[in-house]
């Protein structure tokens, strides 16, 4: 029996996947999995039977990476899951930035005791007048599953796309609409576009990666959009140059007291992936890795762990070792299964940074001591006992 714990509430169409072999546990500390969507786990007390963490959602910043990666703990995300919901969002932004339709409704909240509103709207609705946005340039900083949704809905709305990504991945590739423009000077964006959003991880490298001299290329014209992460942007240049009037808005899925209220800034309470579909879609995803992992020792779609997958096991005996990417681990565990008599039937070994995994399916069952040895191997983290 598996147990496991929701740190968040998680859509019932997610649980619902759980098969009888799992149960749901009230505390942490008896938990096998956890699932996660926003609670911050960075000062918890984590449990050493611990051995799964999901974050139903793509950003994992809430969620101790290395801590767990040194526990033997792996994490998962459910990348693309909300990425509809986030696409639709940011296709909104662009037009209530650009047309200024909150000005409008605002105004008609004011006046709604103004029997004769609909003649005055028509002499005030050039104070809310705006532009199209068919025809403009969007920049896609960012073509993983919601930047390639941005830029494909952008091409059907009329729009130019320009997308940057060098990074881009294959499947990204193909689904990338041929009428996107794709460009290898993220500063072409800066300086060419009406339009500008980001979509990529939050890293040492992303970090405030438009910053002052970034939005020093940008027209005077240019949105920029923000439905990834606040701190790839520096929002205090930004907040600077609109209110210089270097720019023309900034839109931002992040509420923080630098932004909110701030001249040319249209913020919103982080509700990119607030649709019940997204939810669904995520939680969905987060216990089919739990269950891959648990059951068959899988790795899909981890963020400390490399992805690692060999099926199901069809042999008698299956082992996962989370170990650290060093020289000699594999002949150290192929040299304690053979004194053993263990016959290796399949093994897959992947590397990811610091940390690598091991999955290896066997001939004849594998005992406690065996097991043992392996865990008392310098440099392995965690053995798991699949089959």
């Amino acid at each position: 029996m598996f147990q496991y714990h929701c740190l968040n509430p998680i859509a019932s169409v997610g649980l619902d996947l759980f098969s009888d072999a799992y149960k749901k546990v009230d505390q942490i500390e008896e938990a096998e999995a956890v699932l996660v969507r926003s609670a911050a786990m960075h000062d918890m007390e984590l449990p050493g039977r611990l051995a799964a963490v999901a974050r139903a959602g793509a950003g994992v910043n809430n969620i101790p990476l290395d801590k767990c990666a040194e526990q033997g703990i792996v994490v998962f995300n459910t990348p693309g899951a909300n990425a509809n919901g986030v696409k639709e969002l940011v296709i909104a932004a662009m037009l209530y930035a650009s047309r200024d339709l909150m000005g409008g409704i605002e105004w008609c909240n004011e006046n709604q005791n103004d029997e004769n509103i609909a003649k005055t709207a028509e002499k005030q609705k050039k104070n809310f007048a705006g532009t199209e946005i068919s025809g403009k340039k969007l920049g896609v900083i960012g073509l993983g599953a919601i930047g390639v949704l941005v830029a494909n809905a952008a091409t059907h709305l009329g729009m130019e796309v320009l997308g940057y990504d060098p990074y881009i991945s294959v499947n990204a590739a193909w689904s990338l609409s041929r009428s996107v423009r794709h460009i290898s000077n993220v500063e072409d964006i800066y300086r060419e576009c009406d339009y500008i959003t980001i979509h990529v991880p939050l890293l040492d490298s992303t970090r405030k990666m438009i910053n002052a001299e970034a939005i020093a290329l940008m027209k005077p014209t240019a949105i920029v959009l923000n439905f990834a992460r606040d701190l790839l942007v520096d929002e205090e240049a930004m907040v600077d140059a609109l209110a210089a009037g270097k720019l023309k808005k900034y839109v931002s899925d992040f509420p923080n007291p630098t932004t909110v209220g701030a001249k040319g800034c249209i913020v919103t309470p982080h509700l990119g992936a607030s649709t019940a579909e997204s939810e669904d879609n995520c939680a969905i995803m987060a216990v089919r890795e739990v269950r891959d992992y648990m059951e068959n020792g899988n790795i899909v779609h981890s963020v400390n762990f490399p992805d690692c997958s060999m099926g199901a096991c069809m042999t008698a005996g299956r082992i996962g070792i989370l170990h650290r990417n060093a020289k000699g681990m594999l002949s150290h565990f192929t040299t304690i299964l053979g004194d053993a008599g263990i016959n290796i039937d399949e093994m897959a070994n992947k590397a990811k940074g610091d940390y690598a995994y091991a999955l290896i399916d066997v001939d004849t069952a594998i005992g406690a001591d065996v097991i043992e040895k392996l865990s008392a191997t310098e440099g392995v983290l965690r053995v798991r006992k699949i089959k």
